[in-house]
């Protein structure tokens, strides 16, 4: 089996030498950079499998390193703060992050923490979560909600015909909304079958996906239900 490639940015010289020492024990390759900049050269040259992405690192902080990796790529990136404030969450998932991981953390949550995410990614072409039924897509996995097309078996979605680019996460996301269109899921349940949570996570995580996702296939295609959760229009 090939070796996971990690990219870490972390601008702390001891939180990343302790990191990067932690990883390499779970098995990863881990190159290790102190700032945006220099994160970014590495990200391009190495193409990692997996980028972990301090918020707060000098040259180019970590957002904005997201958001240049996630224009030319779509790899999962795992956002890492030292606080758990709602301003650095969201711009870091707005920015187009998968995850986050508050510091300070347990080495062994940040390893399950990036487990789960490349499961997730490596499942990218199948069911999300398994939660399909036979059946669900009788037209050759087609699935056609008004001008929008999920192509479950070609993992390509189309909105009036033209293609839409979508992040593995996201797709995964809108694979739970398309097997069962109508059905209210909650954050609770799109956490577990998407993010691979088994344990309560930051619902915040759900909620910014979600409205990414609907800025591509359209604002009013997903459905708040209040106090409940979401559910695609069919």
């Amino acid at each position: 089996m090939a070796e996971t490639h990690v990219l870490f940015v972390e601008d702390d010289d001891v939180i990343r030498e302790a990191t990067q020492l932690a990883l390499e024990r779970d098995g990863f390759v881990v190159t290790a950079m102190p700032d945006g900049l220099s994160g970014l050269d590495a990200f391009r040259s190495d193409r990692p499998d997996i980028a972990l992405l301090d918020v707060m690192v000098p040259g180019l902080d970590g957002v904005s390193l997201c958001r240049r990796i996630r224009d030319e790529s779509t790899v999962p990136v795992i956002m890492l703060s030292a606080r758990a404030d709602s301003i650095d969450v969201v711009l870091g998932l707005e920015a187009g992050a998968d995850d986050y991981v508050t510091k300070p953390f347990d080495g062994a949550v940040l390893v399950a923490r990036i487990r789960a995410v490349l499961r997730r990614f490596g499942h990218a072409g199948g069911p999300a979560g398994g939660t399909y039924d036979d059946g669900a897509a009788p037209d050759g996995g087609l699935l056609v909600f008004g001008d929008l097309e999920v192509d479950t078996e070609g993992m390509e979605v189309r909105k009036g015909g033209v293609p839409v680019g979508l992040t593995p996460t996201e797709m995964r996301l809108l694979l739970e909304f398309s097997s069962a269109p109508g059905t209210v899921l909650s954050r609770d349940k799109l956490l577990e079958r998407v993010w691979d949570y088994g344990w309560g996570g930051d619902t915040r995580v759900v909620d910014v996906h979600v409205q990414r996702l609907r800025t591509k296939i359209g604002q009013d295609r997903i459905e708040t239900v209040r106090g409940f959760g979401y559910k695609l229009k069919a």
